[in-house]
Formats: C-alpha cells, sequence, structure tokens
C-alpha cells in the first residue's frame, strides 16, 4: 500500500478508534500521534489476524482501516491497563 494511503487510512483507523472509546487519559493526543496510533493499530492486528486466524488483512483500504480500528482500541486498552 502506498505511503500515503497508509497515513490516511491510518488516521481514519485511529480516529474512529479514539472516538469509538472516549476517555482522557493514556491514549495519544494530537492528528499525528492519532495517525500512529492508527498505522500501529493496523499492523499490531495484521499481525496478530495472520498469526492466529490467516486473515490477510492488506487487501483493501476497508481492511486496513478496519485492522487498525480494532488494533488501535488494543492498543487504547493497554494503554489504559497498564499505562500511567
Amino acid at each position: 500500500m502506498n505511503l500515503i494511503w497508509l497515513a490516511i487510512a491510518g488516521l481514519i483507523a485511529g480516529a474512529i478508534a479514539k472516538a469509538l472509546m472516549p476517555g482522557e487519559r493514556a491514549e495519544p493526543k494530537g492528528c499525528l500521534m492519532t495517525m500512529l496510533l492508527g498505522v500501529a493499530g493496523s499492523i499490531l492486528f495484521g499481525l496478530l489476524a495472520g498469526l492466529f486466524l490467516g486473515w490477510d488483512t492488506s487487501g483493501s483500504l476497508l481492511g486496513q482501516i478496519t485492522a487498525g480500528v480494532l488494533g488501535a482500541m488494543i492498543i487504547i486498552w493497554a494503554l489504559r491497563k497498564f499505562g500511567r
């Protein structure tokens, strides 16, 4: 996937994940951090889904965004549980 599309998908996924899990603690703030949260979530969920379920989430932009949202929600949960 093109780097620009990855950044756009990460921004969308991070924003959706932050909207689904509102709160003020531990989640990254700002546009760049939201984008990085979505990209990291996409990578995390893509690896987990491929390893445990055999799914390929890199086929489409919708798959990337879905994986990014689910992965970002896992990251937000982990930051809230084990973070500061």
